[in-house]
């Protein structure tokens, strides 16, 4: 395919995720114009919801979507934790309890919806889809971008927010993610005469597995499973949604499982039912990474792909996207000239200097958690249990309360 001549752009931004328009928006309200490079032919909403806690409706709120968001979903008042073993509730939390910097606040979003919102924030024509980055090269200060239509891009600065499988990760030398050994079902469930269900996040643990169920509004409520999977377990189960949906079920089945979190799982749509592996970017190479080299950084799960047992995933797309946008608006508006390079760089390294150790933090706990969570060792089942249930429950409290700062 004949390439096309290089178009020249200030910020191109890979990805257009939740980290990808997040940070487009930020720069937007700064009053910095971007392009946002997504290989699909629209926007993905796979993982369908995730849980959005304090710190994440602190980003949405800089970014000027939160209440366009929060009318869409409940607040959740609960939480509960329950002994796969046993079907007891081993501890209680109250979900609105005042944190360091306010009242804590969890809600699951939809996925789609929160994308659709970042997204009509956005000028028209900000992202550009069908556009696969195949290369990446150095041309003194820029970045040329050599797309698989035979485009070129050549750009003052560039920002991957493409995901685990990132592109603009592996060329600035980040360490591939690692497996955690775990495989995640999630699905949603639809109920056009309404859920019932109580405003409550109840999750069940040990047993091999954990899972959980989440209402997001009236209607529609959001499950998910996470387990390690035996070789027996695994043959043929990820390759068919229907073959997936009866293995959760069997297995929710097997263990003291309330009838009505059973009967979200069984009135998903087959098409609403997904599995994939679990990885994360070790702490260790996260303290030595490259998270910004230059002119170019990531950020999302380009930057620190974690296992979901803090459901901070999603959270941490946000502040990054808030606290790069600020780093980088300030540099971009101070002005042009042989300085604004040195600018970007600086300000690319504060951004750096700011999500590395939090980044290191969730990554950790998140999957030091899951193990205790999901463990069926008996000394381990017994400790959770009577004990570390609490801990467990106060740790997503205290990982939620953050400050990302404002734009």
């Amino acid at each position: 395919m004949q390439q096309k001549e290089a178009g020249e752009e200030a910020v191109v931004v890979v990805g257009a995720g939740i980290a990808g328009l997040a940070v487009a928006l930020g720069l937007h309200r700064k009053g910095v114009k971007c392009s946002v490079l997504e290989s699909s032919p629209e926007l993905r909403a796979s993982g369908f919801a995730f849980a959005t806690w304090t710190n994440a409706w602190q980003a949405l709120d800089n970014l000027g979507v939160g209440d366009k968001i929060r009318k869409l979903h409940l607040h959740l008042q609960e939480l509960h934790v329950f002994s796969s073993s046993t079907g007891e509730i081993t501890r209680r939390a109250d979900l609105t309890v005042q944190g360091k910097r306010g009242p804590n606040e969890l809600r699951c979003v939809r996925r789609d919806w929160l994308l659709r919102a970042l997204e009509e924030e956005l000028p028209k024509g900000t992202i550009r889809y069908s556009s696969k980055i195949v290369a990446i090269e150095e041309d003194g200060n820029a970045k040329i971008i050599h797309l698989a239509d035979g485009a070129i891009l050549r750009a003052k600065v560039l920002i991957g927010c493409d995901g685990v499988n990132s592109v603009v990760a592996k060329w600035l030398g980040l360490t591939k993610p690692s497996s955690s050994g775990r495989l995640a079902t999630r699905g949603l469930a639809h109920y056009p005469d309404g859920h019932g269900l109580d405003p409550r996040f109840k999750m069940f643990v040990g047993h091999g597995f954990r899972a959980g169920v989440i209402p997001c509004n009236e209607t529609d409520a959001y499950w998910f499973f996470t387990w390690s999977p035996s070789e027996h377990e695994s043959n043929g189960v990820e390759e068919s949604a229907e073959k997936m949906k009866q293995f959760v079920l069997t297995k929710l089945r097997s263990s003291k499982i309330p009838t009505e979190v059973l009967e979200v799982v069984e009135r998903s749509n087959i098409n609403d039912v997904v599995a994939s592996p679990l990885r994360f970017r070790p702490p260790l190479s996260l303290l030595l990474a490259s998270i910004s080299k230059g002119n170019a950084c990531v950020a999302g799960d380009a930057l620190h792909p974690m296992t979901p047992d803090l459901g901070q995933g999603g959270c941490a797309a946000l502040e990054d996207g808030v606290a790069l946008a600020r780093c980088l608006g300030d540099a971009l508006l101070g002005g042009g000239g042989a300085a604004e390079s040195e600018r970007i760089e600086a300000s690319l390294r504060e951004y750096a200097r700011i999500r590395r150790w939090r980044s290191v933090e969730l990554v950790g706990t998140a999957y030091v958690v899951g193990i205790v969570q999901q463990s069926n060792n008996a000394v381990i089942s017994f400790l959770r249990d009577k004990w570390l249930a609490g801990v467990l429950a106060g740790r997503l409290l205290k990982m939620a309360d953050y400050d990302c700062g404002k734009l």
